[in-house]
């Protein structure tokens, strides 16, 4: 077989970190780019559970260093078993394996690149690019804090660089400023988007479209698509804003066709009693209407599915991932407690309403009245700027 010495990147390696909404960045990116059928998912997976919780604040390295020693004095049953999200079957991310692979398979296979999110693979990602620097094309999604020169791209949302506002500067006291990401302001490898990307591209809601016809696609219209979320520590809230919720979707049921109530599974372990009690409210208040279904978790996520049919969300505001997807609709979305939002969360919320594409949701609104913007474009704005990059380094990528 002729060597190929093209410079076209024909396979990509994703480096997850076992969350949902960190591999869906990535495995969106390398979609957008062409490669659905040509990547490969590696995991950096950190233990969790047991003792394991308290040391969640350790790079990921030391940590597994640690709980080895631990398990080995105290023995398995004091540790439990490390979990991740989705195939038990992933391999873990080995940067001396990949790094060789990309060496040793370069001339018949092109440039290998690799698309990384989260904090825990910033430094087997980095490792890769500096023992194959001449084989790889680095991109980090989510800002890796400091030290971006290691990163061919780093494509983060705008909000991540609220600490260097003056407003933000005043909040945090004057030692701890250096450690606060990001270090400097973004550099010419840095890809500014307004949220998170991810994977409902119109490929992938014209799929939806199709497989949830024909539960979703009889409903009376409009349809209100309402994603509940769960709290965290920058977007507290709790059953009082639930309530709320509650009174405000009763007062926009008469212009409804019909509402869909589901809720994340992405939601962390440590809030699922708050979750249960939110359950229990809509349940309660809501379940009997005939124009109300809420879905019980059971059976297939018909997330995409609500991407597809929705006419208008209402969505809580702890989601960036659920609102980067909603607004890159077109449709009406609708914010429930961005005002309890702290921090870079604030911004991003304020981000959304100064780009008209995200509402408070006052429960005055007739859902029959639609109304429209430009679609964020994040992921294919992300890789339009990936394939300049690589358009500088002389490759291309391989269709």
């Amino acid at each position: 077989m002729a060597e190929i010495l093209d410079g076209a990147i024909r396979r990509a390696v994703v480096i997850g970190n076992g969350f949902a909404g960190a591999e869906n960045q990535c495995i969106g990116l390398v979609r957008a780019l062409g490669f659905s059928n040509r990547h490969t998912i590696y995991r950096v997976t950190r233990p969790r559970g047991g003792i394991n919780r308290w040391l969640q604040w350790l790079p990921v390295s030391v940590h597994k260093k640690l709980e080895s020693v631990v398990r080995m004095s105290c023995g398995k049953s004091s540790l439990r078993t490390p979990h991740t999200i989705g195939l038990s079957n992933v391999l873990e991310a080995d940067a001396h394996h990949l790094a060789t692979m990309a060496r040793e398979t370069f001339h018949k296979g092109g440039p290998l690149l690799v698309v990384a999110s989260g904090r825990d693979t910033i430094s087997v990602a980095s490792s890769i690019k500096r023992l194959a620097p001449e084989n790889v094309f680095l991109v980090q999604i989510q800002h890796p804090r400091f030290h971006l020169n290691r990163f061919d791209l780093v494509i983060t949302p705008r909000h991540d660089y609220y600490p260097q506002t003056p407003h933000a500067q005043q909040q945090i006291p004057w030692f701890l400023r250096r450690w606060v990401t990001p270090w400097e302001p973004p550099g010419r490898n840095v890809v500014l988007t307004v949220g998170a990307l991810h994977q409902a591209d119109s490929a992938a809601l014209r799929i939806a479209a199709s497989a949830w016809h024909k539960e979703l696609g009889t409903l009376p219209k409009p349809l209100l698509v309402v994603n509940v979320g769960g709290p965290t520590g920058n977007c507290p809230y709790g059953v009082d804003l639930v309530k709320k919720l509650v009174v405000m979707l009763q007062s926009v049921l008469w212009s409804c066709g019909s509402i869909r109530i589901s809720f994340s599974r992405r939601t962390p372990d440590k809030v699922q009693m708050i979750m249960q009690s939110i359950r229990k409210i809509l349940v309660k208040e809501l379940s009997t209407n005939p124009k109300v279904q809420i879905w019980d978790g059971e059976g297939p996520n018909p997330h995409m599915g609500h991407l597809a049919w929705a006419d208008a969300f209402v969505i809580t505001a702890d989601s960036v991932s659920m609102l980067s997807e909603a607004c890159s609709t077109g449709k009406p979305v609708y914010v429930v407690g961005a005002e309890l939002c702290t921090w870079k969360f604030a911004d991003f919320q304020n981000s959304l309403q100064k780009h008209g594409v995200a509402r408070p949701f006052t429960g005055k609104q007739n859902i029959t009245e639609s109304w429209s913007y430009p679609p964020l474009n994040d992921t294919a704005e992300a890789s339009r700027q990936v394939i300049a990059a690589l358009a500088q380094r002389g490759w291309t990528i391989h269709p």
